[in-house]
This record gives structure tokens, C-alpha cells and sequence, in this order.
């Protein structure tokens, strides 16, 4: 997340089968259901967090150039 910062996002989903039904079936169902919360909950984190990165980015390169140019005038 940049600046020392992290998180942590999960889910948890639960499920009765019964003993006719196909339990490795519904595992993979609530699976991908859990990946796919999980994805939706984290998506707007990470952009907000590439958005903050790349505006750093853009910053220290501004400050950069500023300093070459400063010791060019000298």
C-alpha cells in the first residue's frame, strides 16, 4: 500500500450440503464466490492506493528536475 501501510481483506462463507449433493461442487462454488467478494472489496483499496503511489512518483521526479535545473542556472 506504500508508506508502511497494509491490509488485509477476507471473507468467509458457509454452506450445509446434504450427503447427496456434490460437496467438492459447492467447495468451488463458495470459493469463487469468496475470491470474487474479496476482489470487489479490495479493487477500490489497491486504485486509491496506485493512485496515491503514482502521484508520489510524479512529485519526486518534479522535485528532481527542479534541482538539476536549479544547479544548471549555477
Amino acid at each position: 500500500m506504500g508508506d508502511y501501510e497494509s491490509l488485509e481483506i477476507g471473507c468467509s462463507l458457509w454452506g450445509q450440503i446434504d450427503p447427496e449433493e456434490d460437496a467438492d461442487g459447492a467447495t468451488q462454488f463458495l470459493y469463487q464466490q469468496a475470491k470474487a467478494s474479496v476482489k470487489e472489496a479490495a479493487m477500490p483499496v489497491i486504485k486509491e492506493s496506485a493512485y496515491q503511489m503514482n502521484k508520489a512518483r510524479i512529485h519526486k521526479q518534479s522535485a528532481k528536475n527542479q534541482t538539476h535545473d536549479e544547479l544548471e542556472k549555477f
